[in-house]
C-alpha cells in the first residue's frame, strides 16, 4: 500500500523547530547587528531563518512511503542567515519477502542580498533500515543559496519554472524506479535548479548595491547530501 502524508503535517513541527532555531540564531547573530539595533530574532530585519524537512517512514502498515519538500525563501537584505534543510527516510520491520520502500527528498532555495556577516546553513539527510532486510531507503537533501550584493527577487517566469520542477520532484519521489535511478534524476533536477537560478541572477537588473563599501559577485551555491 502506498501512503502519502498530508502536506499540512509539517506545520506543527515546523513551528517548533523554527522557534528553537530562532533562539539559537538570536544568540549566534547578536554580535552581527549594528550598535543600537534590536535583538536578532525570526522575522527581524537583520536575520532571516528558513527551516524545511521531508520525512518518510515505511513499515508493515504502509510498506511504501514518500515525502518531498520544495521550498523557496526570499529573505531580502540580511546580515545573518540561519538555514536548515533535512531529509529523513526510515524503513522498519518489513521482511525480505515483503520489503519496504521509503524515499524523502527536500529541495530548499534561499535568496539573500547584502553582505552576510554570518551564514549558519545546515543541509543533512539520513536513511535508516531498521530490521528491514531487502528494504529500499533513500534520503536526499539539496540546498541552494543565492547571494547577491544588490536587491534581487525571482520573477514570475522563474517561479513558474520552479513550480514545474517541484512537480517533477514529486513525480520522481513517488516513482518505483531503482534507488540508483532516483538519485541520478534528483541530481539532474538539482542541476536544473542551479542553471535556472544562475540565469535569473544574470538577467536581473543591477541596482545599487545594498552594501556599497563591500561589493562581491553574485553566487549560487548548491549544498547536496544524500544517504
Amino acid at each position: 500500500m502506498t501512503h502519502r502524508k498530508p502536506r499540512t503535517r509539517h506545520g506543527g513541527r515546523r513551528v517548533a523547530r523554527l522557534g528553537m532555531l530562532a533562539a539559537a540564531c538570536t544568540a549566534g547573530f547578536a554580535t552581527a547587528s549594528p550598535a543600537g539595533a534590536a535583538s536578532a530574532t525570526a522575522g527581524n530585519r537583520y536575520v532571516g531563518i528558513a527551516v524545511d524537512e521531508a520525512h518518510a517512514n515505511a513499515g508493515p502498515g504502509h510498506r511504501v512511503d514518500y515525502d518531498d519538500e520544495f521550498a523557496v525563501h526570499e529573505l531580502g537584505t540580511r546580515l545573518g542567515v540561519g538555514a536548515r534543510n533535512r531529509a529523513v527516510a526510515r524503513s522498519a520491520g518489513c521482511s525480505l519477502d515483503n520489503p519496504c520502500r521509503s524515499v524523502a527528498l527536500s529541495f530548499q532555495v534561499v535568496t539573500v542580498t547584502g553582505t552576510i556577516t554570518r551564514l549558519n546553513a545546515a543541509n543533512t539527510s539520513r536513511a535508516v533500515n531498521d530490521h528491514c532486510e531487502g528494504c529500499q531507503t533513500f534520503a536526499g537533501a539539496y540546498q541552494f543559496i543565492v547571494s547577491t550584493p544588490y536587491s534581487f527577487t525571482l520573477n514570475r517566469s522563474v517561479r513558474n519554472e520552479l513550480a514545474r520542477l517541484e512537480r517533477r520532484l514529486g513525480e520522481l519521489e513517488r516513482s518505483r524506479e531503482p534507488i540508483s535511478t532516483v538519485r541520478t534524476r534528483a541530481d539532474s533536477l538539482a542541476a536544473e535548479v542551479v542553471t535556472l537560478l544562475r540565469g535569473a541572477v544574470a538577467a536581473a537588473p543591477r541596482g545599487e548595491t545594498v552594501s556599497p563599501l563591500q561589493t562581491f559577485r553574485p553566487t549560487v551555491t548548491l549544498r547536496r547530501h544524500i544517504d
